[in-house]
């Protein structure tokens, strides 16, 4: 593999386990509007598209619009105030993070999570860890990920050139970003996708654990092609 000389991270799924705290704050938002609750497998399968689309897939179909601006913003209220109940780091990432920043590289993060939440997480749980965090921007005409537009600014924070970066992430729509920005791309099996979910996806390279993820990434490992077909 390349050297890089920076890594841009997914967030939800890739270094944290968020997967409660958005489920209780979808939950919390829809029973105050007397609609049916979701279940934590149902939620796993709204993410990766950002706040509008999981609230979106969340409420019954034809929802008015009037009604959904109201969930999205309650929503939004509610999990900036309960994000850190009871989300964590994945085991394993922190030493990751603490690792790579050591080796020399530049670390980002790059999430369609609205942008607080996103600067919120990553000072709560990696402080000192991540040189540049972005979330979703699009009121100033970034576009979410999968359009590259996220990664482009984050590259150019971290100021590197794009090629020069390589993309992780959890999901069908981290893969879709990776090839949209012309990025190298590593798939984790951690996360809210698993491994047969990647694969057909598209995914070319997967790792299965951070530690494991921390060895190709500072070519302490031989190729995972091997590896990727169990």
């Amino acid at each position: 593999m390349k050297k890089q000389q920076a890594i841009l991270f997914d967030l939800d799924g890739t270094l944290l386990n968020t997967l409660d705290d958005l489920t209780s704050s979808v939950n919390v938002t829809l029973q105050a509007h007397g609609f049916p609750l979701r279940r934590k497998e149902e939620i796993r399968k709204f993410l990766g598209n950002g706040s509008e689309f999981l609230m979106r897939s969340a409420l019954p179909e034809g929802t008015k619009e009037a009604v959904f601006a109201a969930c999205l913003a309650e929503y939004q209220a509610y999990y900036k105030a309960h994000m850190a109940d009871k989300t964590a780091p994945y085991e394993g990432i922190l030493p990751l993070l603490k690792r790579l920043k050591e080796s020399g590289l530049r670390l980002g993060v790059v999430s369609n999570k609205f942008d607080t939440a996103v600067k919120g997480l990553c000072e709560r749980y990696f402080p000192g860890c991540i040189d540049a965090a972005a979330g979703e921007r699009e009121a100033e005409g970034i576009r979410r990920k999968p359009a590259p537009d996220m990664v482009f600014t984050a590259a150019e924070r971290l100021g590197v050139k794009r090629e020069d970066c390589l993309y992780i992430g959890d999901s069908e729509v981290d893969l879709q970003t990776a090839k949209n920005a012309g990025m190298d791309c590593i798939s984790v099996c951690w996360g809210f996708r698993d491994a047969e979910f990647l694969k057909q996806a598209g995914a070319t390279q997967l790792v299965h654990t951070p530690k494991e993820l921390e060895k190709l990434l500072l070519g302490e490992s031989d190729n995972l092609e091997h590896k990727n077909k169990r």
